[in-house]
C-alpha cells in the first residue's frame, strides 16, 4: 500500500481539524469570558468610585483616590474628556488607554477616570497562553492522528500485504473486531478460490487426457473407414464422424489454451492470412449445395504473436457460422493490416444475439446464445484473451459483417 493512498492520512486530517474545530470553539469562548470580566469589573470599579467620590466632591470634601483613579466635575475635566456620552467608555490621551464613566447630576458633569488598569496586561497573557495552547493542542492532535492512523492502517496494510502474496495463512484472523471479521472473510474467500482451482486444474487436466484420447481412436477409425472403404454409403457417414471428432479436438484444446494465464508475448508469429486462406478452402463443403461462393480477399500479412490453435478457432468459427447462415450470396473473408473480417449475405444476427456479444466475454454464457451455438461466445472469449476486439456489423443490403481486431503489441503487419 502506498503512503500516497494510505487510510492514515484521512485520519491525520480528521484529528488535525478537530483540533482546529475545537481550539477555536475554546478560543471565542474564552475571548467572550475574558471581554465579559473586564468590563464586569472596570464598570463595578468606577461604580463604586463614583459612589463614593461624588457626594464628597458635592460636599467640597477632598476625595483621596487610590492610584491611577481620578474624579473631575465641572471645570476640573479634561478637555478632551468632556462631552462623552453617559456611562463607561474608553478614551486614549497620548498613547494612554483610560477607562471613564461619564455622568452629571444636579451638580454639573463629572467623569470618574481610571489612569492605571492592570488588566489590559492580564487580558494580553491570557491571549497568549490560549494561543500557546491553540498551537499545542494542534501539533497533539496531528501526532495523535498519525498514531491512531498508523495503529489503524498497520494491520490493514499486513492483511493486504499477504493477500497479494498469496500467503496461505492471513494475518489477525484472531482478532474479534471488524478487521478479524474481514480477515476471516478473506481467508474462507481465498481457501474456497484455492479449492476452486485445485479442482478446475483437475478437470483441465482430466479433459485434456480423458477426451482427447478417444477422439483421437474416433478420428483414426473414421480415417479407415474412408480410405479403406469402397461403399459410398459408408464413407459419407464416416466423414461426416471425421470431421466431427476433429472439430471436437479442436474445441477441446481451445478451451484448455483459453483456461491457461495468456503469455502472448512467449508466443512465435503465425500467420493468420494463411490460416484465413486454409479454413476458407476447408469450409467449401458447407456451400457446395448451396448458390453461395465462399472465398478469401485481400494480401495483407498479418503476424500474430498467440496460440496457433485460437486464430484457427476464431476464424474458423467466423466462417462456419457465416457458411450455415447464408443460404444464397457470398461468403467474403476479408484480410486487411490488423484485422480479418468474415462477410455474408445471411439474414443478420438476431438483437439477442447482438446483445450477448456486446457483453464482456465473462458475461457470455459456455452454451452461447440462440442463433450462434458456441461458436460466436467461444470467439468472443478468445478475443478476450488474445487482447483482441470482436466488432459486429450489419452490411449494406443484408447481413452481416464480424471483425477481428488484433493488438498491436502482438501484431506484426
Amino acid at each position: 500500500m502506498r503512503a500516497a493512498s494510505s487510510l492514515s492520512r484521512p485520519i491525520t486530517r480528521a484529528f488535525i481539524l478537530f483540533g482546529v474545530v475545537l481550539s477555536l470553539f475554546f478560543a471565542v469562548l474564552a475571548a467572550l469570558v475574558v471581554e465579559g470580566i473586564e468590563v464586569h469589573l472596570v464598570d463595578e470599579r468606577l461604580a463604586e468610585v463614583e459612589k463614593w467620590a461624588r457626594p464628597r466632591a458635592a460636599a467640597g470634601l477632598p476625595a483621596d483616590l487610590p492610584a491611577g483613579l481620578r474624579f473631575h466635575r465641572g471645570d476640573d475635566i479634561p478637555l478632551s474628556l468632556r462631552g462623552l456620552p453617559a456611562g463607561v467608555s474608553e478614551a486614549e490621551i497620548d498613547g494612554i488607554g483610560l477607562h471613564v464613566l461619564a455622568g452629571s447630576d444636579e451638580a454639573g458633569p463629572y467623569v470618574v477616570v481610571d489612569h492605571e488598569s492592570d488588566y489590559e496586561q492580564i487580558e494580553v497573557l491570557v491571549y497568549s497562553m490560549f494561543a500557546a495552547f491553540f498551537g499545542g493542542f494542534v501539533i497533539l492532535a496531528l501526532f495523535l492522528g498519525r498514531f491512531v492512523g498508523m495503529r489503524i492502517v498497520t494491520p490493514i496494510r499486513e492483511l493486504a500485504d499477504a493477500v497479494g502474496q498469496g500467503a496461505l495463512a492471513l494475518p489477525h484472523t484472531a482478532r474479534e473486531d471488524e478487521l478479524g471479521i474481514l480477515a476471516r472473510a478473506l481467508d474462507a474467500h481465498t481457501s474456497e478460490l484455492r479449492a476452486f482451482l485445485d479442482r478446475e486444474r483437475f478437470f483441465t487436466g482430466d479433459v485434456s487426457h480423458e477426451l482427447r484420447t478417444p477422439l483421437t481412436v474416433i478420428m483414426g477409425a473414421a480415417e479407415i473407414l474412408v480410405e479403406n472403404n469402397d461403399n459410398s454409403a459408408v464413407r459419407a457417414p464416416a466423414r461426416r464422424i471425421y470431421r466431427a471428432a476433429q472439430e471436437a479436438t479442436e474445441c477441446v484444446t481451445v478451451l484448455l489454451l483459453l483456461a491457461r494465464k495468456p503469455e502472448l508475448g512467449l508466443f512465435p508469429p503465425v500467420s493468420v492470412g494463411d490460416i484465413a486462406r486454409t479454413e476458407t478452402d476447408r469450409y467449401q463443403h458447407m456451400v457446395a449445395d448451396k448458390p453461395v461462393v465462399l472465398r478469401c480477399t485481400g494480401s495483407a500479412s498479418i503476424g500474430v504473436r498467440a496460440p496457433a490453435e485460437l486464430c484457427v478457432s476464431a476464424i474458423a468459427n467466423l466462417i462456419r457460422n457465416a457458411c450455415q447462415y447464408t443460404e444464397r450470396g457470398q461468403v467474403t473473408v476479408v484480410l486487411e493490416p490488423g484485422r480479418v473480417s468474415v462477410e455474408d449475405t445471411g439474414p443478420g444476427l438476431p438483437d439477442a444475439v447482438r446483445q450477448t456479444l456486446d457483453r464482456d466475454a465473462a458475461a457470455i454464457p459456455s452454451s452461447g446464445s440462440a442463433g450462434t451455438g458456441l461458436g460466436l461466445s467461444l470467439v468472443k472469449r478468445i478475443c478476450e484473451y488474445l487482447g483482441a476486439t470482436l466488432i459486429h456489423e450489419q452490411r449494406e443490403g443484408g447481413g452481416t459483417r464480424l471483425t477481428i481486431v488484433f493488438p498491436g503489441d502482438f501484431t506484426q503487419s
